[in-house]
């Protein structure tokens, strides 16, 4: 085991015994929405992967040491903490480690951590991608590179609104990387279900899901596999309402010289303050809807074949 990962006695266990386990990120803690919000929906989301019957592990960097499975307490620090935790992606790591520094984990860092800790199941909201912008900007979210080496599925509900999501779907392509929807043949764009952009493959149930990730663990590829998991029909926004909000929240980003890894969360932000809270209200629902997917998923893969690889 890698000497600076810690496995919660709970996950540990359930690992041990060859009980499914979930992967959790933590920058959707320490960077997605305000505290209390961010640690009561993160203590629903753990729930909701015990509610369909798989263990939840939620990732973050604690004192530099990486933790695969987070205690209420440690939960509560990040949120607490807000921003002042550093978002942490794979370039971070041996910085906060060598530091004894807190890091709240992106999808990138959650998959390494995941995949480090024999967990090959992870739930998110929304991956990033590629930024609109990118031909000039070439700003590419590392996402899409750890999908492409890091042989963990991660469950979504399509790569956030925010991005380009044609060339996002491109790169992935060119990686390598399958992308398959659930119970849909098009891309969901995080906040709605629809994008106008189709996806390599559909799915239509957690036991096909499995099949597909077992076989490509099979063929030995290196990479991992991306579900995306439309929003509810219910809690969708509609589209020209949240074109509208992206398109000023690009705007305002441009002007005040906003880049890098604060682009994502301040254009989240602001998205919420535009749409007066109900992007958030979305964003919290579809996390819930790909967490119980997620561990349904998690649960098919071990009954199809024990371990899960």
């Amino acid at each position: 085991m890698n000497p600076y990962l810690d496995i919660s006695p709970e996950v540990e266990a359930a690992l041990a015994e060859g009980k499914p386990v979930v992967a959790l990120e933590s920058t959707i803690i320490s960077h997605g929405m305000p505290y209390p919000k961010n640690v009561e929906t993160a203590l629903r989301v753990e729930q909701t992967i015990r509610d369909n019957g798989a263990v939840p592990a939620t990732i973050a960097v604690i004192g530099g040491r990486l933790k695969a499975g987070l205690s209420r307490g440690e939960i509560e620090h990040l949120g607490k903490s807000g921003r002042a935790v550093a978002k942490a992606s794979r370039r971070d790591l041996p910085a906060l480690v060598a530091r004894g520094a807190d890091g709240a984990t992106t999808v990138t860092t959650t998959m390494l951590i995941a995949h480090m800790a024999g967990i090959s199941i992870f739930a998110t909201g929304g991956i990033g991608g590629v930024h609109r912008g990118a031909e000039t900007t070439m700003d590419i979210s590392a996402d899409l590179e750890e999908l492409a080496q890091t042989p963990v599925m991660v469950v979504c509900a399509g790569a956030k609104s925010i991005l380009d999501l044609g060339l996002t779907l491109e790169y992935l392509e060119t990686k390598g990387v399958p992308v398959i929807g659930y119970g849909t043949d098009e891309l969901p764009a995080f906040y709605t279900r629809q994008s106008g952009f189709g996806v390599d493959y559909r799915a239509d149930s957690p036991e096909e899901l499995a099949a597909m990730f077992r076989a490509q663990r099979a063929l030995g590829y290196r990479g991992g596999m991306l579900v995306t998991n439309p929003i509810p029909e219910q809690y969708a926004m509609d589209k020209a309402v949240i074109d509208a909000a992206i398109e000023q929240a690009l705007r305002e980003c441009a002007e005040q010289g906003v880049h890098g890894k604060e682009t994502t969360p301040f254009l989240l932000a602001r998205v919420v303050e535009l749409t007066g809270g109900e992007s958030l209200e979305s964003n919290i629902r579809l996390v819930l809807n790909n967490a119980a997917l997620a561990a349904q998923t998690a649960c098919a893969l071990r009954g199809a074949g024990g371990a899960a690889l």
